[in-house]
């Protein structure tokens, strides 16, 4: 089984159903009021005798309802700090707040809870379960969430095009239309923020471009957008790009409005 999957296996034992994050909270130390705050945020690890630093040292702060690409050569942490931007893994050094509350010291089950109710994630491997339909993919997070969530399902499928293809298996649809099932998955709870790890990569240009297209949709809407990308054209859909190397932060570029 993928570790996406395990990964959304796991999110769905979350037990209660209480929001962890409020509005209100500290100023971040950067000096914004930001929906996500990293400080001096590193992870490293061992391999064998060698130590790696994935992550060396990032800060930068991502407003509520901004689009950003993280971008940079294989290696460069993109995947790693996602990873921890979506409480899936824990920083060795420094801070990460989300929604004014930080996620230092927060025990395993807070962290799920967070995941859940704040963060919506789209892999590169879709992550759709195959003996499911599309709607019980798509539902499949609230099942132990005490929520009445069909009606909403219908409606992010018909969001992303996929209505018609409800109560179809994931191995009748295109690449495309998986990915976009798994984008409408991720926004089931009415995350605040959309984490995608190269959402286009497995796509063909024409399959990827609708991808995109729904990405900017979905910005557009209010929800805050970050990914990891090699696709020129979705990083540059977005109006933010963070650019890693070797762990490090090397440039953070907004567009000029437009």
């Amino acid at each position: 089984m993928l570790v996406e999957e395990r990964r959304i296996i796991s999110d769905i034992d979350a037990i209660g159903d209480s929001r962890l994050l409020e509005d209100s909270g500290d100023s971040s130390r950067t000096g914004c009021a930001a929906l996500i705050e990293a400080v001096s945020l590193s992870r490293v690890y061992q391999r064998g005798a060698e130590t790696v630093r994935a992550l060396d040292g990032v800060s930068f702060c991502i407003l509520e309802r901004e689009m950003v690409a993280i971008v940079g050569p294989s290696g460069a942490g993109k995947s790693t700090l996602l990873h921890l931007l979506g409480c899936m893994d824990a920083p060795t050094s420094g801070t990460l707040t989300i929604g004014g509350r930080s996620t230092r010291g927060l025990s395993d089950a807070a962290l799920t809870r967070m995941r859940r109710d704040t963060v919506g994630f789209v892999f590169q491997q879709f992550g759709l379960l195959p003996t499911l339909t599309v709607a019980e993919n798509v539902l499949l997070p609230t099942l132990f969430s005490r929520k009445s969530a069909a009606k909403r399902a219908a409606e992010l499928l018909e969001r992303v095009g996929l209505k018609h293809r409800a109560n179809h298996r994931p191995s009748e649809l295109s690449g495309g239309e998986m990915q976009r099932a798994a984008i409408a998955r991720a926004l089931i709870n009415s995350p605040r923020v959309l984490l995608a790890d190269e959402p286009t990569g497995n796509l063909d240009s024409a399959n990827g471009e609708a991808v995109i297209s729904v990405f900017r949709k979905l910005n557009q809407e209010g929800v805050t957008v970050i990914l990891v990308t090699h696709n020129e054209a979705l990083a540059y859909s977005a109006g933010r790009t963070i650019t890693l190397s070797d762990g490090k932060l090397v440039s953070d570029l907004r567009k000029p409005e437009q």
